[in-house]
C-alpha cells in the first residue's frame, strides 16, 4: 500500500521538513498519542543530523517530565555524543521522575563512544520509548535487554515506519555494505533534461534550485559522470548558510575529463573529491588529477567496459559513507536503475516544453520491456517550488533487504 502527501505553494514554509529525505510524518487524521506525540518531536531532532553523522545513524532523543519536555538532544559528528547524551547533559533536574523518547534503540557496546545504555541506567530515567530496533548485530535488541535487567520500562515501535524511513541509509548500509541511493534529475514537462544543443541553464527556477542545495547539505556525498562534468563543469558544492559540501565523486573511466575542471580545484572546501577511474588506467594518467582533497579510487569494469555500479558502490560503502546522490547525467542514472540499486528519487520538473527526438531525457540505459516492470514510487510527496513542481518518492524494493527486527 503506497501513500502520498501533496503540499501546496512555498514548501519551505508548509511542510514541517520538505527537505526530509527518508521520512513522510503521520498524516492522518486520528490524534496521535502521547507516545507519538514525543517521538515526533525525537525524529524531528534525528532530521538535525542528517548528513553529519556518518557513519553512525541520525538520531533523536527527548526527555520529559510529566508532560513537559525538559530536555533534548541529536547525534553529534562521529566521536561526539549520541543522541541520548547529548539530551542527558542537557538535562538539570534528577532523571529519576523522567522518560526518555528516542528514534533508535540505545547503543550497548563500546565503539568511539561508551555504550549509551550505561548513561541512560545511570541517570535513574524510569521508562524509554524507542522508535525502532537498531538491525546492527553489535545491538539488534541488546540496548532493550540491558534496559529491562536496569528495571527500566522500555516501550518499542513506535513510530516504527517513520524512524526506520529516517535512517534508511543507515539501515541498508548494515544490511548490504552499499549506501543509500537517491536519483536527483530536473526535467522540462515533456521529459527533457536539456535542448538538442545541450542546454541545460536553467530548466528550473531559483527555488527548486535552491532546494537542491538543501539535499546536498543532507546527503554523504554527491556523484555525476563525466559527461555532466565536460557539459556543466559542476562545482558540486553546498551553497546556503551554514551547510557543509558532500563528499564529490566523479565518474570517468577512461579519464577524458579536464583536470582544470572545478571539481577538482575546490581548495577551500572541506570536502573531499573522489575520482573514481578504470582499474586499467595507468599512474601517469592519475597523476594530472593528483591534488591536497582529490582521492583516486581504481574501479573494475563490468562486461560493458564501464565502471562496475555496484563495485563504485562497494567502495562508497566501506567509506562509511551512508547515502550518495546521483545528479546524472542519464547514462550513469540508467545504469543504476537497470542494476536496480536506486532507493529514492527527487525529480524536479518544469512547466516548459523543449521538444526534440535529440533532447536528451534524464534516464536512459536498457530500461523496461513491459509496463507492469516500470518502478511505482511508494510514499510519494509533491512539493510546489513556483513555477516548479517536486515529486519524490521511494523505490518499492528499497527495503527489501531491510526487514524490520522485531522488538524484543
Amino acid at each position: 500500500m503506497t501513500s502520498q502527501r501533496i503540499v501546496g505553494r512555498d514548501a519551505d514554509q508548509t511542510s514541517p521538513h520538505p527537505t526530509a529525505p527518508h521520512i513522510l510524518f503521520p498524516t492522518t487524521s486520528v490524534p496521535l498519542s502521547r507516545d507519538e506525540r514525543f517521538m515526533l518531536r525525537a525524529l524531528e531532532l534525528a532530521q538535525m543530523a542528517e548528513g553529519r553523522t556518518h557513519p553512525n545513524p541520525a538520531v533523536g532523543c527527548v526527555i520529559v517530565h510529566g508532560d513537559t519536555i525538559v530536555a533534548e538532544g541529536f547525534t553529534s559528528p562521529v566521536g561526539g555524543p549520541h543522541a541520548e547524551v547529548a539530551a542527558l547533559k542537557n538535562l538539570k533536574i534528577p532523571g529519576a521522575d523522567c522518560e526518555m523518547y528516542v528514534s533508535l534503540e540505545p547503543c550497548s557496546h563500546f565503539n568511539r563512544t561508551p555504550p549509551c545504555t550505561q548513561a541512560v541506567i545511570a541517570s535513574g530515567i524510569r521508562r524509554v520509548v524507542i522508535g525502532t530496533i537498531d538491525t546492527n548485530p553489535k545491538v539488534s535488541g541488546r540496548g532493550v535487554a540491558m534496559l529491562r535487567e536496569a528495571g527500566i520500562e522500555v516501550v518499542c515501535d513506535v513510530l516504527e515506519a517513520e524512524s526506520r524511513r529516517l535512517n534508511a541509509p543507515f539501515f541498508k548500509h548494515i544490511a548490504t555494505g552499499l549506501p543509500y541511493v537517491v536519483a536527483k534529475y530536473a526535467m522540462s514537462l515533456d521529459g527533457k533534461i536539456a535542448t538538442r544543443n545541450a542546454d541545460s541553464a536553467w530548466i528550473t527556477g531559483e527555488s527548486a534550485r535552491a532546494h537542491v542545495h538543501k539535499l546536498r547539505n543532507t546527503y554523504d556525498a554527491i556523484m555525476v559522470g563525466s559527461g555532466t562534468l565536460k557539459v556543466d563543469n559542476p562545482r558540486l558544492t553546498c551553497r546556503i548558510p551554514d551547510g557543509r559540501d558532500p563528499v564529490r565523486v566523479v565518474l570517468d573511466t577512461r579519464l577524458e575529463s579536464s583536470p582544470e575542471s572545478r571539481v577538482f580545484n575546490l581548495p577551500d572546501s572541506t570536502a573531499s573529491t573522489i575520482l573514481m577511474t578504470g582499474d586499467n588506467v595507468s599512474a601517469k594518467q592519475r597523476a594530472a588529477y593528483e591534488r591536497d582533497n582529490v582521492e583516486i579510487e581504481p574501479v573494475a569494469l563490468d562486461e560493458n567496459g564501464r565502471l562496475d555500479p555496484r563495485a563504485m558502490l562497494e567502495i562508497l560503502g566501506n567509506r562509511g559513507l551512508l547515502s550518495v546522490l546521483v545528479e546524472g547525467g542519464g547514462t550513469l542514472l540508467g545504469t543504476l536503475f537497470d542494476r536496480r540499486l536506486v532507493d529514492r528519487v527527487y525529480a524536479y520538473i518544469a512547466p516548459k516544453i523543449i521538444g526534440g527526438q535529440q533532447a536528451p531525457a534524464p534516464i536512459s540505459g536498457l530500461g523496461i520491456a513491459h509496463m507492469n516492470d516500470a518502478f511505482t514510487l511508494e510514499h510519494t510527496e509533491i512539493f510546489s517550488f513556483e513555477p516548479d513542481i517536486l515529486i519524490c518518492g521511494d523505490i518499492p524494493d528499497a527495503f527489501r533487504d531491510l526487514t524490520p527486527r522485531k522488538a524484543p
